[in-house]
This record gives C-alpha cells, sequence and structure tokens, in this order.
C-alpha cells in the first residue's frame, strides 16, 4: 500500500514538472497571465479529471469483467479441470510472491485469458472456455504464468497512472488551444469572454491529442507484454510459455480465430490482442511473430 501511495504521489510530481517545463519553454505563463487566466487552477482541473476516470475505471475492473464476461469464479472445484486450474494459479502466484487471485472461467470461442483488478493483492485471472478447450495443460500453465506476471509487476495500476499522465496533458492543452482559436478568431469587444471559438478548438484538439495519447499508451502496453511473456517464461517455463504462444499464433492464422469484444477496455491485459493491421501503432499487443522471436532469444541467454 505505501508504494503505491508513493507511486502516486511521484506521478503527480512528475505531472506538474512536465507540464511547468512545457509552459516554461513556450512562455505560456505570460500569455496566459496577459488574459487573465490562472493556468495553476486550470491544471489542477486537469489533474482532477485526468485522474478521476482512470482511477474509478481501475477501482472497479473486476467488478466490470465479472459482468462483461459473466465470469463464473471458481470457489470451490466442481471438477478435475477446475482443481487443475486453482492448484496451477496458486503454485504460480506462489513463485511470484503475490497472493492467491480470484480465478474464473468466462464462456467464449475465444482462445484468451486475461488479469485484472486494482491491486496485487485484489486481482482476478479469467480464462475462456475456448483457451481451455484448445490448448493442452503445459500451454495453459504459460498462459497463466504470464497473466500472473501482470499482476506481479502491477501493470493494471502503472496502465492506469500512465493513462492519467496522458489524460491530464490531453485536457490541458486542448483548452489552452481553445482559448488560442477563440482569441484568435474574436474581435476585441468579444474578448472578455469565451466564444464558440473555444469549444471548437478545445473539442477538436482533444480528439487529435487523445489520438496521439493514445500511440503512447499503446506502446507502453506492447513493451508490458514482452516483459509478461519474460516473466510467463520464469514462472511456467521458456518452452510452456513458447508453446502457448506458437499455438496462439497458429490459432489465430486459421478459421477458428475470434477476439471477444465484449469489454474492449479489457483487451489490453489479455494474452493476445487483435492484431493492429494500418493501425498497428495503436495496437495493445505486438505481434505474435515478435514475442516468439523475443522469447527464442530470452531461451539462448
Amino acid at each position: 500500500m505505501f508504494k503505491r501511495v508513493f507511486l502516486l504521489i511521484l506521478t503527480n510530481i512528475a505531472v506538474i514538472v512536465l507540464l511547468t517545463l512545457f509552459i516554461s519553454i513556450f512562455h505560456l505563463d505570460r500569455w496566459l497571465n496577459a488574459y487573465g487566466i490562472d493556468y495553476w487552477s486550470l491544471f489542477l482541473f486537469s489533474l482532477v479529471v485526468g485522474f478521476t476516470g482512470s482511477f474509478i475505471s481501475l477501482a472497479i475492473s473486476k467488478w466490470m469483467a465479472k459482468m462483461a464476461y459473466n465470469i463464473q469464479v471458481i470457489k470451490q472445484p466442481s471438477n478435475e479441470a477446475e482443481r487443475w486450474l486453482l492448484e496451477t494459479v496458486s503454485e504460480l502466484a506462489n513463485r511470484a510472491n503475490i497472493p492467491m487471485p480470484e480465478v474464473g472461467i468466462y464462456e467464449s470461442p475465444e482462445v484468451n485469458a486475461f488479469a485484472t483488478g486494482p491491486s496485487r493483492s485484489n486481482a482476478l485471472v479469467a480464462v475462456s472456455t475456448g483457451i481451455l478447450a484448445q490448448m493442452n495443460k503445459k500451454q495453459i500453465a504459460g498462459v497463466l504464468g504470464h497473466e500472473i506476471t501482470h499482476i506481479s509487476n502491477g501493470d493494471m495500476v502503472t496502465m492506469t497512472l500512465l493513462q492519467g499522465v496522458v489524460n491530464t496533458f490531453v485536457v490541458f492543452l486542448s483548452r489552452i488551444i481553445g482559448f488560442f482559436i477563440d482569441r484568435l478568431f474574436s474581435r476585441n469587444d468579444e474578448r472578455e469572454s469565451i466564444g464558440i471559438g473555444f469549444y471548437m478548438g478545445m473539442f477538436i484538439s482533444e480528439i487529435v491529442l487523445g489520438l496521439l495519447a493514445s500511440f503512447i499508451v499503446a506502446w507502453y502496453s506492447r513493451m508490458r507484454e514482452f516483459r509478461a511473456d519474460a516473466g510467463g517464461a520464469h514462472l511456467a517455463g521458456k518452452e510452456a510459455m513458447l508453446s502457448a504462444l506458437k499455438k496462439l499464433k497458429q490459432i489465430m492464422e486459421g478459421e477458428s480465430a475470434f477476439v471477444d469484444e465484449r469489454s474492449p477496455a479489457l483487451n489490453a491485459f489479455k494474452i493476445n490482442g487483435r492484431p493492429g493491421g494500418i493501425l498497428a501503432l495503436l495496437a495493445t499487443h505486438p505481434p505474435l511473430e515478435e514475442r516468439i522471436k523475443a522469447l527464442e532469444n530470452l531461451s539462448e541467454e
């Protein structure tokens, strides 16, 4: 808990420093002050707006996942498959030195699994019926090791903090751009009030800046997948992790390829995501061939 509070404080300090540098470099303080704008109040507003949504999403992430996918949490195993699943997750969690997460199964033809939750001690690992049907135990163990690594690395919290930072910049800069456009096209007698130029400029710049921010978040998500693959190899064995990725690649290249989109916000935390295509920069997962190659290189060290 102390580590997470420290990380939150450190993140906010970093945001303040970055925005202060941005304002100083472009001399926005003089320009804003000349028009009576208190940019510190604007910054505080942006910080609250930027982080509030992210933290609310994190706080309810487990509940949302259960509702979206109708996940059946295993409390008492009813068959051998469920018993094996609980025992394997427990063993991997012990190796990763984290508390036992909740384990659940959701009905879906997709071959996938994901981890979510607000903290290492309050997490959920869910697997699809599709992955249980199409992968062997060794491959599933690799997938589970990947998801346990996401929890161990605190990826859900880190993604929330990163999203909060970029949201803060988007809110802050879009309002400055809107104000600039409004003043640029308004008459002298209209400069005492905010006109439609502000709202148009803010709306358009929020879309553009939001898209640019998405590139940053997606890039970090892709880097995080390589780390989770390496962690899965460490916990479950490199051969298990490689076998799982190769099986995923085989399935995704076949006719049965399917990604369940009931909750797109969770796609970043699945073992496998939809390929990026022409929008590869917005993909949350690297191509499977790149992940396999990276893991093969790791296995040679």
